[in-house]
């Protein structure tokens, strides 16, 4: 195998994967690196015993909170990076999020570039990861210079009443944008029929619109494209004035052995705590405080949302299979008697009893599992999302032995109380706080621990300023030529929304602006054909967002 490449890929999910997809029709020699391997297709990717208890999919790895006190984080290590895990929630941010926002607890900077410089890359990144929705259902959404290339994905009846109720009670429901593989009949083109395990579960028949499946597989046997797994970079090497990376040491299936690779670009997009963590490991002489970090920055700012995941229950039964079709971005801003922002609704994927018993062992281990399978018959799942603020002391550091040390302290818990009682009142408007199973106005909640890892973003922030950001505009090392971050590492402000779109409209971006740099055509120039829609379309739509799907 070749040891120089043109560009140098470190990671395969939302941001490396896709910006290795981008390139390679240009026909540029890309090593791909990936410190896990294929995750196995087995029946254990659908049950919630090996996904939410046993934590079968989960790295082994062990970091430290900011007291020392050691844990070990859901972060995945396979091809398609954490997307392999992820619900295929595919948001764009609201255009004020890349504003200056004030909070109740300081201020969500502006970005660098604003949503109308960003708008193109997320149209291509909902039709090359085949999203379905409705561009105009959702008042607080920007403009769309393109409708998404399917219609969304329709309402189960349970949800549809739900929907109903909302929309009667004065609340503004759309139906949220999905990444998975449909064929005509509403069902997974691979002919999946449990749905409800893509939320947090990996897909046993590649039906979820993941990393792997969309960018990654297409380019196995492309001649300019390698793939390294079971492969962990552990630092890079410059030349003596420290502006060109000139080595990515990788340690193979962690055995201590040890190779250099060389290419004119690298691209880290390990994840923004492992990104910040190899940069802090390659400190040099030219760079004593770690690789890019002359501004103090990398590894601070780390965000990761404040989320609380809801089953609400009620009399009767929820037969719903795919759960995760309605969004409500009521509360996101401030406005109509609000004074401060307060974050997102969606659903969740449908729960199960073994999930549970996973998800809050603590509360669940006196209940036997036959009383927490008949309390998930009657539950309604989901999930509530308040911006995290970017703060400099919540950081990722390395320890001398290489360890992950990640300090956190809360913010916007404000406004975060604040939407978790606006749910309460939401859900008078459905039944659900007034009937229930349990007793009165029960319903577990779950908040998301640092161990989590939950859309974690924003160590190696981009800006126009080398003293307060670590990369400029088009994510480029503002001291390094020749080095990019293209995962969630690159956020200033993280919203309230799931960032996965945002990390693959990012990885074509920088993709592209990487083929111009090297003189290169053709990027991008394999997205998926276009495909006609089916017949049924899931709901009316709206005057303004009534853009045909092209056939």
């Amino acid at each position: 195998m070749a040891d120089d490449y043109d560009v140098i890929i470190v990671g395969t999910g939302a941001g490396g994967g896709t910006l290795a997809h981008t390139l390679a029709p240009t026909g540029k020699r890309i090593l791909l690196i990936e410190r896990g391997t294929f995750l196995t297709r087995e029946l254990g990717n659908w049950e919630p015993g090996p996904v939410f208890v046993d934590g079968a999919y989960i790295s082994p790895d062990t970091w430290y909170d900011g007291d020392g006190t050691p844990f070990q984080p859901q972060v995945h290590y396979f091809v398609g990076g954490a997307t392999k895990m992820y619900g295929a929630a595919l948001y764009r941010l609201r255009p004020e999020d890349f504003g200056e926002i004030k909070h109740v607890d300081g201020i969500s900077p502006a970005w660098p570039v604003s949503y109308a410089d960003f708008e193109p890359w997320y149209t291509k990144a909902e039709w090359l990861y085949q999203v379905h929705g409705e561009h105009g259902e959702d008042p607080s959404e920007g403009p769309a210079s393109r409708q998404y290339p399917w219609p969304p994905v329709s309402h189960e009846p349970r949800i549809q009443r739900i929907s109903d109720s909302l929309a009667q009670a004065g609340y503004h429901p759309f139906h949220a944008p999905c990444g998975i593989l449909l064929n005509e009949a509403d069902r997974p083109a691979s002919t999946c029929i449990r749905c409800a395990t893509c939320d947090g579960y990996p897909c046993l028949v590649h039906a979820k619109s993941d990393a792997e499946v969309i960018a990654v597989r297409p380019l196995l046997d492309l001649p300019n494209v390698t793939l390294l797994v079971n492969s962990e970079v552990v630092r890079l090497e410059t030349d003596q004035s420290g502006r060109t990376v000139t080595g990515v040491v990788v340690d193979h299936g962690g055995d201590g052995k040890q190779e250099i690779y060389t290419a004119d670009i690298v691209v880290l997009a390990a994840g923004a705590a492992n990104t910040a963590k190899i940069l802090l490991r390659s400190a040099s002489e030219a760079h004593p405080t770690g690789l890019a970090n002359g501004s103090d920055q990398v590894g601070r700012n780390y965000m990761f949302h404040i989320s609380k995941a809801i089953s609400a229950f009620a009399p009767e039964d929820n037969d719903t299979v795919f759960q995760k079709t309605l969004g409500l971005n009521d509360f996101y801003l401030a406005g109509d008697g609000r004074e401060w922002p307060m974050g997102n609704i969606q659903m969740l994927g449908k729960s199960s009893g073994g999930a549970m018993k996973g998800e809050e062992p603590h509360l669940t281990k006196l209940i036997p599992h036959w009383s927490l399978d008949e309390a998930a018959r009657h539950a309604v799942d989901f999930w509530l999302t308040t911006e995290d603020l970017p703060r400099p002391d919540n950081r990722v550091t390395v320890d001398r032995d290489g360890s992950v040390h990640v300090t956190y302290n809360e913010h916007n818990q404000a406004e975060a109380a604040s939407l978790y009682h606006e749910f309460g009142q939401l859900l008078n408007h459905l039944g659900l706080a007034k009937h229930h199973v349990l007793h009165k106005s029960f319903y577990m909640s779950m908040n998301i621990p640092l161990a989590g890892c939950a859309h974690q973003a924003g160590t190696c922030r981009f800006g126009t300023d080398p003293a307060t950001s670590v990369l400029d505009a088009n994510c480029k090392a503002h001291e390094v030529d020749n080095l990019y971050v293209a995962d969630t590492s690159f956020f200033p402000s993280i919203g309230a929304v799931n960032p996965g779109l945002t990390a693959i409209a990012n990885g074509i971006r920088v993709g592209e602006h990487i083929a111009e740099r090297l003189g290169a055509t053709g990027a991008g120039a394999w997205a998926p054909a276009q495909r006609s829609a089916p017949n049924q379309r899931a709901a009316t739509p709206h005057a303004a967002s009534a853009v045909p799907r092209e056939s």
